[in-house]
């Protein structure tokens, strides 16, 4: 065993340029790389191992100084932290909404303060659809290190005073902080994804390797160990996804890829590859690098009518790698290197501090929401209202609710409907109970949100919420059974349901298609269009619409079974584009985010469906 000395291993560049590829391309490209946020992992082991070999050996030399160690780390993280928080307020100030950019403030504050992982933690999880909205999600990674920094040098330092073995430290500790993280993963996934203590043992694996490793530059087994490493990353990137829980026992697998492709400097795909120049070039550069990636796909995203392609994402990508070396060459190493020290030490501590008082400025002033005209911030302001779906009585969360209440079924009343389907269909309630002040039927409501109507499906709580609702339906036995749902892209499980309603019902089945698809949301697509054009959203428009492709598909699906479809997409759309408001207020707007009706769209949608569908006219008496 042995302290690792200060020779540069060219490979752990290497191996930094594949941590940050990882991620970049899992942020990119998600489908495509779907464990590559296992980048961080083996980032945090690399930190561990260098840095802890650093102040083991200075200590050993009787040369560690607290205070200049974190000197080290301000000159080292700071510069290229504070020009991306700095461009990221100044982006933010033009393009984000009120609301979002007092969070993006908020966050500015928690990643100055490097404590973002606390705060996305108290917000929601990594991989929730909001969270893609953030420029400054990936800054969590960032607050777990230098938290672990806080405390692990005074570790180390007490350790060597008492004449301790500093590898068995890093060892039990290590050891420690991964069983709490795996008793933890299936209670609190969320804490355990962003506590520092529930991470802390991937640093503390680089830390015994630095600590009990005695390095070689050439070994019998290098090729077998890197070959070794190499497949464990692999695996990992092609079995992880964003629906396991993580870290919990899966994180082992890239913390054992990290600790033996570090330990095998003479393999010959360490030697050859990970030491080759690119590699090097982008390892250099990995810090800047993470810190530019995801603000310019969010921002990019955010600004971009229509979806970014994959080609944009890539042309993203090299932009990014553009400003991480020029931040680099311009920003980093100047600062980093040279004279005075401990004054530009100084200096950066006083930037982030000037940055944190912006931050705290944007909270204060709530996101300068004078800087919208009264109806666009009112637009901005708009959310979407379960008031009138009853939620939590006949629309269900089925992780807290699992019981229809007895008032979902208005009894004694008919004709009736059945209505059944996700938190879409909850929104066409206010539309079914202004029809029945001029229409006498009933409505039964059997709603859940997320869950499709369907047979099968994948979550076992929906697979057994629609069997429910299905024996409801043959038992009530209603007129008309309203199937609708934000469809997805197979129509198998809908076409075994609608022929289970024909078959044990007498039942006519209505199928509503899938409404109008506004990809950022209709308020967001509303404000983005002031931002760019300085006037109010047209009454109708085909700017940020997800493409119709559903309603031909279900009608031929689902026709030949029984079922008569009705499309959502024409009673809201025509050649010009799809209605976006019916009146000049931001309660006029037809849709409240991206796919919920507002209560006056629901009202249009139903007195078109009911009036022309639902109730076929009365043959004539003669």
């Amino acid at each position: 065993m042995g302290i690792q000395e200060s020779t540069y291993k060219p490979h752990v560049d290497g191996l930094r340029a594949v941590a940050v590829s990882l991620v970049v391309l899992f942020h990119a490209y998600p489908s495509a790389f779907p464990g590559g946020f296992i980048g961080v992992d083996i980032f945090f082991v690399i930190s561990g191992y260098l840095i802890t070999g650093i102040v083991a050996r200075d200590l050993r030399l009787g040369r560690f100084s607290l205070i200049g160690f974190y000197a080290r780390r301000a000159r080292r993280i700071f510069p290229a932290l504070l020009i991306v928080l700095a461009a990221t307020l100044v982006v933010g100030y033009r393009w984000m909404l009120p609301d979002a950019y007092r969070q993006l403030g908020i966050d500015t504050v928690a990643s100055a303060a490097f404590s973002a992982n606390i705060a996305l933690m108290m917000q929601s999880g990594y991989f929730d659809v909001e969270s893609a909205k953030k420029p400054l999600l990936h800054l969590w990674s960032l607050g777990i290190e230098e938290q672990f920094y806080l405390f692990w040098p005074l570790v180390l330092m007490m350790a060597a005073r008492r004449g301790s073995i500093l590898f068995r430290a890093s060892l039990v500790l290590g050891l420690a902080s991964f069983a709490l993280n795996l008793t933890l993963i299936g209670t609190h996934p969320v804490a355990t994804f962003y506590l520092p203590f529930t991470r802390a043992f991937e640093l503390f694996a680089g830390g015994a390797l630095a600590l009990g490793w005695r390095g070689v530059s050439e070994g019998r087994w290098h090729d077998a160990t890197a070959l070794a490493g190499a497949l464990l990353i692999c695996i990992s990137v092609a079995t992880f996804d964003s629906s396991v829980p993580f870290p919990g026992w899966r994180a082992a697998l890239p913390v054992a890829a990290t600790l033996l492709v570090l330990s095998s400097p003479g393999a010959w795909a360490c030697r050859t590859i990970l030491s080759s120049r690119p590699m090097v070039s982008i390892g250099l550069i990995s810090y800047p690098y993470y810190l530019w990636h995801w603000p310019l796909l969010v921002y990019f995203a955010m600004i971009k009518v229509n979806r970014l392609t994959e080609i944009e994402r890539g042309l993203i990508i090299c932009l990014s790698l553009v400003l991480a070396w020029v931040t680099y060459r311009a920003i980093e190493r100047p600062i980093r290197f040279g004279r005075g020290r401990q004054l530009k030490a100084a200096c950066l501590i006083a930037g982030m501090a000037a940055v944190a008082a912006v931050g705290i400025i944007v909270v204060r002033w709530d996101g300068f929401a004078d800087r919208l005209p009264l109806e666009v911030r009112a637009i901005a302001s708009l959310r979407t209202d379960g008031t009138n779906w009853r939620v939590g009585e006949c629309l269900l969360d089925l992780s807290r609710q699992t019981d229809y209440a007895e008032t979902c079924v208005d009894r004694d009343k008919h004709p009736m409907i059945l209505l059944w389907g996700d938190s879409t269909a909850g929104a066409l309630l206010p539309g079914l109970r202004r029809a029945q002040e001029t229409q006498q039927f009933g409505i039964a409501q059997f709603t859940a949100s997320s869950c499709l109507p369907e047979l099968g499906g994948v979550a076992t709580s929906c697979r057994k919420n629609n069997a429910r609702v299905l024996e409801a339906a043959i038992r009530l036995n209603p007129e008309i059974v309203l199937l609708h749902a934000y469809w997805g892209i197979n129509f198998d499980g809908i076409a075994d349901l609608v022929a289970a309603i024909k078959r044990r019902t007498h039942a006519r089945v209505v199928v509503l298609g899938r409404v109008p698809v506004w990809r950022r949301g209709l308020p967001q697509e509303a404000i983005m269009h002031y931002l760019q054009h300085q006037e109010l959203l047209p009454e109708r428009t085909r700017e940020g619409l997800s493409p119709n492709w559903q309603d031909a598909a279900m009608r031929a699906k689902l026709e030949p079974l029984g079922a008569e479809f009705v499309s959502a997409w024409d009673a809201f759309c025509d050649p010009q584009g799809c209605l976006t408001r019916l009146g000049p207020a931001a309660a006029d707007l037809t849709s409240s985010d991206a796919v919920h009706l507002t209560d006056g769209a629901s009202i249009l949608l139903m007195a078109t469906v009911i009036d022309k569908v639902l109730w076929r006219p009365r043959p004539l008496a003669y």
